[in-house]
């Protein structure tokens, strides 16, 4: 008997061809009537003028994708895995069709909290800074958006809060909870291949979401996603593109610098600005504010350098790793970020002695792995024939290297960054290692 989550009219709309919307990479997404409405709102359109990935693309020139594209492409793979997955018969048993709807709202509207170059602010962790998905909240139970879910989907703008942000207390909402954040989640296989696409890399598109959709199933317990065998190399993939992505995109060295510099700009500037205000900025707008409040602040040349007339990035001086210099790498990964500007600045005084030259404390900067770690990847594996549930990393080596041990402590490096007239002249000191360990000195 046809499960009744196949009757919903946006997952009905997906073996349509009326009202659908082509994003890349040549995908249909269908829209009904009331996500037109939800899509329409101001409060969505905004996202239609953030860019997904922000500063990545002074490094990837074409990776200025937005985040209403992202949405739209989470939104298409929650209907593929609501379609998949209520042909299982306990996924149909336990999740309703108005616990259905709720989850596809949820899913297209999930980064409604983002702000500009939302994830280098929220890194540095300050107390006046919200977490996005919070920050959603304001967007979500009151306004056009909340009276679309209520008038049209019939939905309870709360229920969606909930799904987003609050812990799961039941099976049933830890099985939706999984689908939107977890191992293999709608969020991480849209913008692994997304990104990927416009950033003009093969490494986040190199696994086969369709043979990973067909393989999702419950796992033991009936309270979360697994897969069948037949997806397991599909998610060893999925595992190895996420990692190749950190290391040659998210993580790029240029990239860090961009993300370092903006970090710095925002920590001199975040007590003069009105945070409620800005964050519900669309990009451009965004950017005035910092620069408008930077005049007479060192923030100035900061900003200048990301987006002025001419692109000056701060250049990479040195770097070091978890696997090759690990007494370095320990005494500044994961640091609050006030330690990390004091320990720049605390560097700037010591390289100033050495060089014979003033340098100022934002002209070097430390980057560094923030507090927050990535999720580790795992997810149960099953073998119908032996009716038992294997964890991903117990049959996979891949997975086992990758995910137990802590992945970002070898894609993300401790760096220190210099403005460009004095970069030279730090790279080229072999003392520079011993500049470094005095200037954490004067910190204890």
């Amino acid at each position: 008997m046809p499960s009744v989550l196949l009757d919903i009219p946006e997952v009905a709309a997906l073996d349509g061809r009326q009202g659908i919307v082509r994003i890349p990479p040549e995908t249909d997404v269908p829209l009904t009537d009331r996500v037109r409405q939800l899509i329409d709102t101001a409060d969505f359109r905004r996202l239609a003028r953030i860019s997904q990935l922000g500063l990545v693309s002074l490094v990837y020139p074409a990776a200025i994708h937005t985040r209403f594209e992202h949405a739209l492409g989470v939104y298409r793979l929650a209907l593929l895995f609501l379609k998949q997955l209520a042909h299982d018969e306990r996924f149909a048993a336990t999740i309703r069709p108005a616990d259905a709807e709720v989850f596809l709202a949820a899913a297209l509207l999930h980064d409604l909290g983002h702000w500009p170059f939302c994830h280098p602010i929220e890194d540095i962790r300050l107390s006046s800074v919200p977490q996005h998905e919070l920050f959603a909240n304001s967007f979500l139970l009151e306004g056009d958006i909340a009276e679309v879910l209520t008038g049209e989907w019939h939905v309870n703008p709360r229920d969606v809060v909930a799904l987003l942000s609050a812990e799961p207390t039941d099976a049933r909402g830890r099985i939706l909870s999984s689908l939107l954040s977890g191992p293999i989640d709608i969020d991480k296989m849209d913008y692994l291949s997304r990104d990927s696409l416009h950033a003009g890399v093969p490494y986040g598109r190199h696994f086969d979401q369709q043979r990973l959709i067909g393989s999702l199933c419950l796992n033991a317990a009936g309270d979360g996603l697994a897969i069948t065998e037949k997806g397991r190399t599909a998610a060893e993939m999925m595992v190895f593109a996420r990692y190749v992505m950190f290391s040659e995109v998210y993580w790029h060295h240029g990239v860090r610098s961009a993300t370092a510099m903006l970090q710095r700009a925002f920590y001199l500037l975040y007590d003069a600005l009105e945070l409620d205000t800005l964050f519900r900025m669309t990009e451009a707008p965004f950017i005035a504010a910092l620069f408008a409040a930077a005049e007479g602040n060192p923030a100035k040349e900061l900003l200048d350098g990301l987006f002025g007339p001419t692109r000056k990035l701060y250049k990479r001086v040195a770097q070091y790793s978890y696997i090759e210099q690990p007494e370095i790498h320990a005494r500044l990964a994961r640091k609050h970020y006030p330690y990390l500007a004091a320990s720049a600045g605390q560097l700037a005084l010591v390289a100033s002695a050495a060089l014979g030259k003033v340098i100022a404390p934002h002209e070097i900067l430390l980057d560094a792995p923030p507090i927050e770690r990535e999720v580790e990847f795992n997810v149960d594996i099953y073998y119908p024939k032996e009716r038992r549930y294997r964890p991903l990393e117990e049959v996979s080596p891949v997975v086992r290297t990758l995910a137990r041990e802590q992945f970002d402590d070898y894609v993300k490096r401790v760096r220190i960054f210099a403005h460009p007239r004095i970069a030279r002249e730090l790279r080229e000191r072999e003392d520079l290692p011993k500049l470094l360990s005095s200037a954490l000195e004067r910190m204890e």
